[in-house]
């Protein structure tokens, strides 16, 4: 059954108001603004094909449930890579003080050693401030299983935080 012209207005309209909400998320997940983009016109895709069996009011959870299996399905091909042409970042317009970028920079590169369970765990729970149960719902696992991947993914990030930079191990 496709949309009828209503249902696809009210998708556009949605898609409109959270496709930056979904970006960001979708960032914060992959690390990679490129990867981010797609990734949300995947799921943006995918919504749209469903979009007349998902009830209004549950819509931005659903989306969010479908840019995090994308998301997972994205990083289980085995030919998509991150490049890495240079080993500095390129200078900024933006200055921030040293220690800001180098904080950032760590903990960037910590949360990319996370397991895409943990790493998406945590960026519901904490940037998107989900509840327990509201990231459950999301990931479609267990309260449970939320709260050991949260548990899990800070004591990486705090052991690698902690770590000076020379001896860690990559």
């Amino acid at each position: 059954m496709t949309p009828t012209q209503q249902q696809e207005a009210e998708f556009e309209s949605f898609a409109l108001a959270q496709r930056s909400a979904l970006r960001r998320y979708a960032y914060y997940l992959s690390g990679d603004w490129s990867e981010a983009d797609d990734i949300v016109q995947k799921a943006l895709a995918k919504l749209f094909a469903a979009w007349n069996r998902i009830e209004p009011t549950g819509a931005g959870a659903y989306a969010r449930r479908v840019v995090t299996n994308v998301f997972f399905s994205h990083r289980r091909l085995a030919w998509v890579r991150k490049e890495r042409t240079a080993e500095r970042l390129p200078e900024t317009a933006i200055e921030r003080p040293q220690e800001e970028v180098d904080l950032r920079l760590s903990v960037g590169a910590a949360m990319e050693r996370l397991t895409p369970r943990e790493r998406a765990t945590l960026v519901l729970r904490f940037w998107e401030q989900l509840s327990v149960a509201d990231t459950a719902a999301a990931l479609g696992c267990s309260a449970g299983t939320v709260k050991s991947q949260t548990a899990r993914g800070l004591g990486k990030l705090r052991r690698e935080l902690a770590e000076p930079p020379l001896v860690r191990a990559r």
